[in-house]
């Protein structure tokens, strides 16, 4: 008789606390440490319900940015080119493309000469 490996499914086993990936839990504690400026600014005013509330939110958000991808649907434009991938690589993306002047260079392997496409963002023509 052969012994056989049984394959497991390893999913969730990088998880922290079940519900964080460690790129979740990272860019949770980022949010939160965002959010602590706001806290103590409206501490100092007197409002610390306010501040935490701004707290949680910005943790909330670092944990959606973290964590989930954008929705693959249809019907908007948006979703059409950028569903199913992770949200900070959208965002990773964005912030290159504006740095760039809004120029993306692609290589043209038959010529062997980049190519600069230029968008407008999001103006379209004759406005």
């Amino acid at each position: 008789m052969h012994t056989y490996e049984i394959p497991r499914n390893y999913k969730g086993e990088g998880r922290i606390l079940y519900i964080f990936s460690t790129k979740g839990l990272i860019y949770t504690v980022i949010g939160l440490a965002i959010g602590l400026v706001f806290y103590f600014i409206f501490k100092v005013l007197g409002m610390s319900v306010i501040g935490i509330g701004i707290d949680v939110l910005f943790g909330v958000v670092g944990f959606v940015i973290g964590t989930l991808k954008m929705p693959d649907t249809r019907k908007f434009e948006f979703t059409k080119k950028t569903g199913g991938e992770n949200i900070d690589n959208i965002i990773k993306r964005w912030i290159k493309f504006k740095k760039n002047n809004n120029k993306i260079y692609i290589r043209e392997d038959v010529l062997n000469k980049p190519q600069i496409l230029e968008e407008q963002g999001g103006k379209k023509d004759g406005e």
